[in-house]
């Protein structure tokens, strides 16, 4: 291989949208549908007449076609529909308040929407480190998460951040054989940095009798670098089952028992990946980031009382805002009188693409307070990832054959594709179902449409399809957050019926 070849970044692909086998780019269910519905407008022909039938398939085929039909988003009219009707129909059962003045005899600021029934306690793992135990009782989870400090690849070598992108793409590769883990949320919070930190070590450190230069230098630093800069924090939460392997109910401490000698070698794992120090998130350091998630403001409080030895004393019970309120009609969600807006991937990147693809999209920007982008992991077992990829094979061929010559290339190439990612399961390489939310966070109403215009323009570099949810604004932000919820599990559509839409 020549040196040029060994300096050429390399590439990677290969990501397939789960579709189900139907007709004019329409799932199983629906072609199911259509073809029902022109079946009952053949008896209504030979029936009424023929003028009668004729109407009838006049009418209802392109009224089927027009509400089953996707979009570029993957969305189809009747899902637009149902949103426009029942969107407005829902703001009255978002509005959240808590604390004193609410309802709750208890007077306490508890988390709102999905997170209203988490439970945290507690625990400790094999090197002595306490980390948090998040439990969701109503659908059987239980979530640990972890903070990295990752490295960065400013003046990296090429090779090492091959050897940093082949090392995450074997540590995901690993996840399927954690026994009973369901998901992983990698989130990358960027936020503007108050500089607490700085000023707290070259205060703790500045002696009185030092040289009236080095105080000078020292307190311009202490002045200069901690405005305008920022920070990014980096979370991984994983999701498990609360059952073991022969289906038994577990608890939460004894869930906690097992994972307590495995998060070492998973902190070992990711760290090797680039992304640094790698370590359990206490009970209370959660709480502040949750806490600080709704109400930004608080964040160099927290920060201050952290440097200074005595940290805030926070309960789960009251780190959720004192009112919340997802706004259908603006798009947004209001907490605390902060306004987020959350974005979900519609479409992953197409074709080749680079390990920088996601730079622009995770860097700080200046319109948004506190921007977080949040990477979803499906694990899904080996026995589940073979038939998934025969499935997609089959559906890919069955597109190219049941279009002919008039296939598009898109079609084949996905059906390359699907057959690519076949032969690599067969050898051995693991499956994993993405997902991605963006949440842009600003403290005043007249920023929003500044920090929402700032995420579409980075968008395009992603080479992401991103889109707003109107609807539940609310549960996105809270899916966005490194808490571990699993969305696919508060689904009332079961996911294969979404799937065959």
């Amino acid at each position: 291989m020549s040196a040029v070849e060994e300096a050429r970044p390399r590439s990677y692909g290969n990501i397939l949208k789960p579709r189900s086998a139907g007709l004019w780019h329409l799932g199983l269910l629906s072609t199911a549908i259509a073809l029902g519905l022109f079946v009952v407008d053949v008896i209504v022909m030979f029936v009424a007449g023929v003028i009668p039938g004729v109407a009838a398939v006049l009418v209802t085929l392109p009224t089927v076609f027009l509400l089953l039909r996707p979009d570029v988003h993957g969305r189809t009219g009747a899902a637009k529909l149902t949103e426009a009707v029942t969107g407005p129909l829902s703001r009255r059962k978002v509005g959240y308040r808590s604390g004193p003045t609410s309802l709750d005899p208890r007077g306490q600021h508890r988390l709102p929407g999905i997170l209203g029934s988490s439970v945290l306690s507690e625990a400790e793992d094999a090197f002595g480190r306490r980390f948090a135990v998040l439990t969701y009782p109503w659908v059987g989870h239980l979530t640990v998460v972890l903070e990295t400090e990752p490295d960065g690849a400013a003046l990296t070598d090429q090779w090492q951040i091959d050897q940093w992108v082949a090392r995450y793409g074997g540590w995901l590769a690993a996840l399927p054989q954690e026994a009973g883990l369901v998901a992983a949320a990698v989130s990358i919070e960027a936020a503007p940095d108050p500089g607490t930190r700085l000023r707290h070590m070259i205060d703790e450190r500045m002696r009185p009798d030092a040289p009236a230069f080095a105080r000078q230098v020292a307190g311009e630093m202490r002045d200069t670098f901690t405005s305008g800069s920022s920070e990014l924090a980096a979370r991984v939460a994983l999701t498990y089952r609360m059952r073991d392997l022969g289906g038994r109910k577990l608890t939460a401490s004894e869930l906690a028992h097992q994972l307590a000698t495995r998060l070492g070698p998973l902190c070992s794992e990711l760290s090797a990946t680039g992304a640094g120090v790698v370590v359990p998130v206490d009970a209370q350091r959660l709480c502040e980031i949750v806490r600080v998630a709704y109400d930004p403001r608080s964040a160099e409080l927290l920060e201050q009382a952290r440097v200074s030895g005595r940290p805030a004393q926070l309960a789960w019970e009251d780190v959720g805002p004192s009112e919340a309120v997802a706004d259908y009609k603006t798009g947004c969600y209001r907490h605390d009188g902060a306004l987020s807006v959350t974005w979900e991937m519609s479409a992953a990147p197409r074709g080749e693409f680079h390990e920088r693809v996601l730079a622009k999209l995770i860097a700080p920007n200046r319109y948004i307070a506190r921007k977080r982008v949040t990477l979803l992991y499906r694990v899904i077992p080996g026995g589940e990832a073979a038939k998934m990829v025969e499935n997609a094979v089959k559906t890919a061929d069955f597109r190219v054959r049941i279009d002919g010559r008039r296939a598009t290339h898109r079609d084949r190439l996905e059906a390359e594709v699907a057959r690519a990612n076949a032969r690599d399961e067969a050898r051995g390489a693991a499956l994993t179902e993405l997902g991605m939310l963006v949440t842009a966070t600003v403290l005043e109403e007249d920023g929003l449409q500044a920090a929402i215009g700032a995420v579409q323009n980075v968008a395009p570099t992603a080479r992401v399809n991103l889109r707003v949810p109107r609807s539940h604004q609310d549960s996105l932000f809270a899916a966005a957050l490194p808490v571990g919820v699993w969305l696919p599990e508060y689904m009332r559509i079961p996911e294969g019926i979404r799937r065959a839409l």
